[in-house]
């Protein structure tokens, strides 16, 4: 077999990743690459029997028109435009982005966490010098730090990381609801979660974590009237994408101070120095780290080289596109 590793390099030098790699050219012919354009992936995909690699460069009907030994395509993730066409030119697909799932939602309850109890406000007042200790207890406690016990958290997008929240949420005893118009409410229910419409979600929760899949469909998702809709005093988490907010309306809900936002995305990355949410009190920001850990790259390689191994063997794979798609995680 030919086989095309098309990653970052980084993927190439990483201690952990080695194993991978070494399990692929036990398998045949293994070549690295790192191509962004599609002229400069061309020759090596004409040249391929499989592929490994992220969305980019996309796999276009003109590039699967020229990569005719091509039967295998392993994707890190994947546009619904590529993944149609592959589809249509019968190749087999495996899609490993929901290897991201775990460390999303555990950076979703941490940021939920940080953002009730104040932990990292109190950590940067301590670091500082600037603390203030409680002096009349129970008086002056800050009655805007509170539990997640019991709270009405509302998950907007339920697939792999929606679910995980879901478990990882279960002993706080949270009142949750759903929304995802691609999740039946029968599956959402298995979670202890009860589906309902965008806008009565943000209308009556306390807590709401957006975890939805980036397109064209829920491309400014959380606009204006939205935003509108949340409820003072409420937290709005966005480990998905920034496309997904109109984050100038965002802004503007947060220069009144009645909400706070834990933001771990945003429009132009890294984040412009001179942004308006570096300067508001009420958002916190992490620098798009939901997803990426060590465990994250690991598991996400390994799931696309047991498919391959799969494929070879003739066994059931794991992570298809067809199943990925067909469970309702939403590309």
């Amino acid at each position: 077999m030919r086989i095309l590793a098309n990653l970052p390099e980084g993927f190439f030098q990483y201690p952990a990743l080695k194993d991978s790699f070494q399990r692929l050219r036990n398998r045949g012919e293994l070549r690295l690459t790192s191509h962004n354009l599609t002229e400069e992936i061309l020759p090596d995909l004409r040249w391929a029997d499989a592929v490994i690699m992220w969305s980019w460069p996309e796999l276009t009907e003109d590039l699967l028109a020229s990569a005719t030994r091509l039967k295998f395509v392993g994707h890190l993730d994947v546009t619904q435009r590529a993944a149609r066409t592959e589809l249509a030119h019968g190749l087999a697909v495996s899609v490993s982005r929901g290897g991201f799932s775990p460390a999303v939602a555990e950076m979703s309850l941490a940021l939920i966490l940080n953002c009730l109890r104040r932990v990292s406000h109190y950590h940067g007042q301590m670091r500082s010098g600037e603390e203030r200790w409680v002096d009349r207890f129970p008086d002056d406690i800050d009655p805007s730090e509170r539990e997640l016990t019991g709270a009405r958290v509302g998950v907007i997008g339920f697939g792999g990381v929606g679910k995980r929240l879901a478990s990882l949420l279960k002993p706080f005893d949270c009142e949750l609801r759903g929304y995802d118009p691609y999740v039946s409410e029968e599956k959402m229910g298995e979670y202890a979660v009860s589906k309902t419409s965008l806008h009565s979600l943000l209308a009556n929760s306390e807590i709401v974590i957006l975890c939805a899949a980036s397109n064209s469909g829920t491309k400014r998702l959380i606009g204006e009237e939205e935003i509108e809709l949340l409820s003072a005093g409420s937290l709005f988490v966005n480990v998905a994408r920034a496309a997904l907010v109109d984050t100038d309306a965002l802004i503007r809900r947060l220069e009144r101070g009645d909400m706070t936002v834990a933001l771990d995305v945003f429009d132009m990355e890294p984040l412009d120095r001179q942004s308006r949410l570096r300067s508001l009190p009420n958002a916190y920001l992490t620098p798009h780290r939901a997803g990426g850990i060590c465990a994250s790259v690991v598991r996400i390689v390994n799931w696309l080289v047991d498919d391959f191994e799969a494929y070879l063997d003739g066994m059931p794979r794991s992570h298809t596109l067809e199943d990925w798609m067909l469970n309702g995680l939403d590309l």
